[in-house]
């Protein structure tokens, strides 16, 4: 147990040594928050919606200028925690994230913001570590984070589901913190549960992705190496 230890705190190291030479990837990183959030302010108008929320169960009116810079924030630090999967890094852009919407919008619940936040964070970062341990190539990984995020974010927005009959999206990774997020930041009301649903995607992906990396790991057992190693 003290060996496993050991490893797993050097393999952490070394990771996150890696992390902070790239300080190109880190400069991007940091940047793409709060220019993704401004251009959704920028480029969606002021114009009052009024949108459904199922975790208020009641319609909300709102600019849709707010409810893009929310939606936003959401695709953006998916797609950051799904290559970066530490909890340090996704606490560190939660905050980072929260003061960011606190500066543009007139957030009501910061705290449940946070966690809404950071729910999003550990639900892609578990998918991120299952996606690792399925596909070889980093490329493959890469886009296969962007589209999820991206399809995830989009049916998500309801300023576009009030345009349009999604239905199905309750079943996405982000349906539960963008409930939670949205309510936060422009109800007086807190839908706490709503923010378990990222928990349960983190928690399954995580657990998918050990059992995918234990079955791929090769065996320890002695009858296992004889039969390796025997001669033909």
């Amino acid at each position: 147990m003290r060996l496993s230890w050991t490893a797993f705190t050097e393999l952490l190291r070394c990771t996150l040594l890696g992390h902070l030479r790239n300080r190109l990837a880190l400069v991007l990183a940091v940047a793409f928050i709060p220019v993704w959030i401004a251009v959704a302010r920028l480029c969606t108008s002021d114009v009052v919606v009024r949108v459904w929320l199922d975790a208020v169960s009641a319609p909300v009116s709102a600019r849709a200028s707010q409810v893009g810079q929310v939606a936003s924030a959401l695709g953006a630090i998916t797609m950051v925690a799904g290559f970066i999967t530490f909890t340090e890094t996704c606490l560190l852009y939660t905050f980072y994230t929260t003061i960011l919407l606190w500066i543009s919008l007139p957030v009501r619940h910061t705290g449940p913001l946070a966690l809404a936040l950071a729910g999003a964070g550990l639900a892609y970062g578990g998918i991120g570590l299952l996606l690792g341990s399925l596909v070889r190539g980093e490329l493959e990984g890469f886009f296969l984070i962007i589209m999820l995020s991206l399809v995830d974010t989009g049916l998500q927005n309801p300023v576009f589901n009030t345009l349009m009959d999604v239905t199905g999206v309750a079943a996405l990774p982000l349906y539960g913190v963008n409930q939670l997020a949205l309510s936060s930041a422009l109800t007086p009301h807190v839908p706490w549960s709503h923010g378990l649903l990222s928990l349960t995607w983190s928690a399954t992906t995580a657990a998918l992705a050990l059992l995918v990396l234990h079955t791929h790991r090769p065996s320890r057992s002695p009858w296992s190496l004889r039969s390796r190693f025997r001669p033909s």
